[in-house]
């Protein structure tokens, strides 16, 4: 009897410590998000400032562009699937997405950047991935990315590629059809 009773209070313990871990976890999370704002790490959904606008006549880089969409039934795409730009020059592309469903979908689109250390040197100044995109059945929409590749960006980088990936997001607010899912 005693076994027995040991054993619940075993599994009491290691239940509570499961609960104490999850509730650890679950307040990280904006713990996470308060310290990449401070850091200055991670800022996904807020435009940048160009700050240094002299533009870099002697370089040349040639941007590549990349669409994808992932568990979300949408065709995505660059407009244009490459450009050559000069550092410090204003720069502004045109991404073309379709909800191909009868039903309205939302998603989020996220940044990735090749190579990897070059998300530094692109300061968005507009870009449809910071909100998330609210499409009606069979709407079609173009939106822009406007941003200014820093100058310090290192000499040795000739090519650099911005891809954009869109996930569902589940539970997002119907769109009107009225408005396109703008506000």
């Amino acid at each position: 009897m005693s076994e027995n009773l040991e054993n619940r209070r075993l599994l009491a313990r290691l239940v509570v410590a499961a609960v104490v871990m999850f509730g650890f976890g679950f307040a990280l999370v904006p713990f996470y998000k308060t310290i990449c704002e401070v850091a200055g790490i991670n800022r996904l959904l807020s435009p940048d400032v160009a700050e240094n606008t002299q533009v870099d006549r002697n370089r040349v880089v040639t941007l590549e562009f990349d669409a994808n969409a992932y568990g979300v039934p949408w065709r995505f795409r660059p407009l244009k699937s490459s450009i050559q730009v000069h550092p410090g020059e204003l720069v502004r592309v045109d991404y073309e997405v379709e909800n191909v469903t009868d039903a309205p979908i939302s998603g989020q689109a996220i940044p990735s950047y090749g190579p990897d250390y070059a998300a530094q040197y692109v300061k968005k100044l507009e870009c449809f991935c910071f909100t998330q995109q609210q499409l009606g059945a069979r709407e079609r929409r173009v939106m822009p990315v406007a941003f200014v590749l820093d100058p310090a960006l290192p000499a040795n980088v000739h090519v650099m590629t911005l891809s954009y990936t869109f996930f569902e997001v589940e539970g997002a607010v119907q769109v009107d059809a009225g408005t396109g899912g703008q506000s």
